[in-house]
C-alpha cells in the first residue's frame, strides 16, 4: 500500500481564546436574565397579592417532596457507588413497608393539601366575581385589536388606546373582548390573566392598592405586531384621575365607528390617544359582530329571543343570563 507523504505543514493550533475555559460563559449566564422581571412577585393590589401567595405556597409545597428526592439520589447514588465496598449489600431485599409509608403517604398529603387550597383560592379569584367594596367601582370595556388596546370607559363617556389610568383603592371591572385574532390581557403586578375573544365577553375585577406605573401585555401570541402589544396601567390618586377624565373630555378627538374601522385595521407601536366621546354601544356592537341573522341580533336579551322564549311558553331567563357571556 502507497504511503501517503507527511504534511510538512505544522499542525494548526486553536486560537488562545477558544482553548481557554469557558467558566466565563457561565458566569455571565444570569445577565441573561437581566430582561426578565418579577412583576408577577411584586403585586400591587389585593387579587395579585392572593395569587403571589398561591403560587409561592404551592412550589413550597411541591419542593417538599423535590428537594428529598434530590437529595436522597444524589446520597444514595455515592453511598452505593461500585468503589465503596462499606455498603451494605443486599441483593434479596425487595420490601420495606416504612419506605412505602413514605414514599406513598407524603405525596398524597401535599396532594390532598394543594387540591383543597387551590380549589378555595379558585373560587375566590375568579375572575367574574366582583370585588367588595364601599367605593363604586370604575368600569371599564377593553377591545384587543390588532395589535393595540383600547379602553372605553362608559361611567364617563370617554375612551383611551394604549393606556390604562385607573385610581387607588378603586375595583375596576373589566368587560372584555377582542375583534379578531384572541388575546389575553395581562397586567402582572395588579392578578390574573384573561383571554380576550371576537364575538365573546369575559370579566375581569382587579383593584390596585398603591400608585404606580404598571406594564400591561398581551399574553397570547396573536401575530407578527404580538411583541409591541403594550399598554401602561397608571394608577394614580381619586383626583389625579377625574383631572384626567376632564382632560380626555377636553381632548377633542371622538370614537365613532369611522375611527374605530380605521382602528382595527393592524397596526403596532400605536401612539397614547384619548378620545373625549365614545359611540354609544360601541363595545356591545363589538361582542355582538358575529351574531347577526337576517338583520337581528342573536343575543339572549334581544327581541328575537325573547319573542321566541314566549311563544315557547318557556320561563323567562334570569337576570344574571340576559347578557350572552363565556
Amino acid at each position: 500500500m502507497r504511503e501517503q507523504p507527511a504534511d510538512p505543514r505544522p499542525p494548526r493550533r486553536r486560537p488562545p481564546s477558544l482553548r481557554a475555559p469557558r467558566a466565563w460563559l457561565y458566569a455571565l449566564t444570569p445577565l441573561i436574565l437581566t430582561g426578565c422581571s418579577w412583576d408577577l412577585l411584586n403585586p400591587s393590589g389585593s387579587i395579585g397579592v392572593q395569587t403571589r401567595n398561591l403560587i409561592v405556597l404551592a412550589t413550597a409545597l411541591m419542593l417538599l417532596v423535590v428537594i428529598p428526592v434530590i437529595i436522597l439520589t444524589l446520597v444514595f447514588a455515592w453511598r452505593y457507588r461500585e468503589t465503596n465496598t462499606k455498603a451494605e449489600y443486599a441483593p434479596r431485599w425487595s420490601h420495606s413497608t416504612k419506605i412505602e409509608v413514605v414514599v406513598w403517604g407524603i405525596p398524597c398529603v401535599i396532594v390532598a393539601l394543594l387540591g383543597v387550597i387551590i380549589w378555595d383560592t379558585t373560587h375566590k379569584l375568579d375572575p367574574f366575581r366582583p370585588l367588595e367594596s364601599k367605593v363604586t367601582p370604575v368600569e371599564v370595556d377593553v377591545v384587543a385589536l390588532d395589535w393595540k388596546w383600547l379602553f372605553i370607559y362608559p361611567q364617563y363617556g370617554v375612551a383611551s388606546l394604549n393606556e390604562l389610568p385607573i385610581p387607588v383603592g378603586t375595583p375596576i371591572n373589566f368587560r372584555i373582548t377582542a375583534e379578531s385574532t384572541m388575546n389575553a390581557l395581562f397586567i402582572p403586578r395588579l392578578g390574573s390573566m384573561v383571554y380576550a375573544m371576537a364575538g365573546m365577553q369575559t370579566k375581569l375585577h382587579l383593584i390596585a392598592d398603591e400608585t404606580g406605573v404598571f406594564d400591561g401585555r398581551s399574553a397570547a401570541y396573536s401575530g407578527s405586531g404580538f411583541s409591541d402589544m403594550h399598554f401602561r396601567t397608571v394608577a394614580t390618586s381619586r383626583a389625579d384621575f377625574d383631572a384626567w377624565i376632564e382632560r380626555a373630555r377636553a381632548s377633542g378627538n371622538t370614537l365613532d365607528a369611522a375611527t374605530y374601522r380605521k382602528l382595527e385595521q393592524p397596526s403596532s407601536k400605536d401612539a397614547v390617544t384619548v378620545y373625549a366621546k365614545v359611540e354609544p354601544r360601541l363595545f356591545q356592537g363589538v361582542v355582538d359582530q358575529y351574531m347577526a341573522s337576517n338583520g337581528d341580533i342573536c343575543r339572549a336579551d334581544s327581541p328575537v329571543t325573547l319573542g321566541a322564549i314566549a311563544g315557547a311558553n318557556m320561563p323567562p331567563l334570569p337576570a344574571q343570563q340576559t347578557t350572552l357571556e363565556r
